[in-house]
């Protein structure tokens, strides 16, 4: 893809955080991230066909945690779930970026630095980012 292409992909791009409704986007979306994740790791798919995500509803429920969804051109594209981190001392708050996903067909595209910079910037203060070892294109990125 051509940079010019790129850089109108990323003026399309949106991140709103989800709300309840769009809770079942970010489900299906966790299912594709957890597909890609079975690469890495030893997961078992469940009789009904999907992997789930046991800690999702607390996105909603919870207190510090904050579930976004990214959109290109009104589709989605990928998600982010951050959590708050305990303080023990005052200071700039640390935030968790717990899961981070885009869409394989916007990975490359600068997508996912656009939106990595954007939640920051929504989020100041410090941050954990964690990547596995063996997941060499997120630790490139």
């Amino acid at each position: 893809m051509k940079t010019n292409d790129s850089e109108k992909l990323r003026a399309k791009m949106e991140i709103t955080r989800a709300s309840l409704d769009q809770k079942s986007i970010v489900a299906n979306l966790l299912e594709l991230y957890t597909h890609d994740f079975s690469e890495f790791l030893d997961l078992e798919i469940g009789l009904d066909g999907r992997f789930g995500y046991r800690e999702l509803d607390i996105y909603w429920t919870e207190p510090g945690r904050f579930p976004f969804l990214l959109y290109v051109s009104k589709r989605p594209a990928g998600f982010a779930l951050i959590k708050a981190m305990p303080r023990d001392s005052p200071g700039p708050m640390l935030w968790d970026m717990m899961e981070f996903f885009i869409l394989r067909g916007y990975r490359g595209r600068g997508i996912a630095t656009a939106a990595a910079h954007e939640l920051w910037r929504r989020f100041p203060g410090g941050w954990q980012v964690r990547v596995m070892a063996a997941n060499a294109p997120a630790y490139r990125f």
